[in-house]
């Protein structure tokens, strides 16, 4: 089938911070989790510094090879939405790696048309964090 259809996709301003937390701290990640309060904004992190759950789903990788996980809860609620990671002003309350830079990462999302949900019903399930290594 060849690659998969895209679920997740960064801005050109979160592309260019991701960039630049690259530099400044190595390979990275997102996970978006479920839990309240920041569970509703994607947190990045230095790659290996948080460990995925075996029900945790890789959505895609942004920015070249930057994993997306999801928590599995959530992913039940937002599968059929396709996700923008953007970046804006102020600052989010949690452990996030932009939180210094004065901005947080927010999640965008629309309904997946059906085309694009025909295109990923027929695809093989999504990775979860008990095939991969996170």
């Amino acid at each position: 089938m060849g690659t998969r259809a895209t679920r997740v996709e960064l801005t050109a301003a979160a592309e260019d911070l991701v960039r630049r937390l690259t530099d400044r701290h190595g390979p990275l990640m997102f996970h978006q989790s479920g839990g309240c309060c920041d569970g509703s904004a994607p947190m990045c992190y230095p790659r290996g510094e948080f460990r995925v759950g075996g029900g945790d789903v890789l959505l895609g990788h942004v920015a070249g090879d930057t994993p997306f996980w999801m928590s599995a809860d959530q992913y039940a609620y937002w599968r059929h939405t396709h996700l923008t990671v953007d970046v804006v002003p102020g600052r989010g309350g949690g452990f996030s790696l932009e939180a210094p830079e004065g901005v947080r990462f927010l999640l965008r999302s629309r309904i997946l048309t059906d085309e694009e949900w025909a295109r990923i019903a027929a695809e093989p399930p999504l990775p979860t964090g008990a095939e991969t290594d996170g």
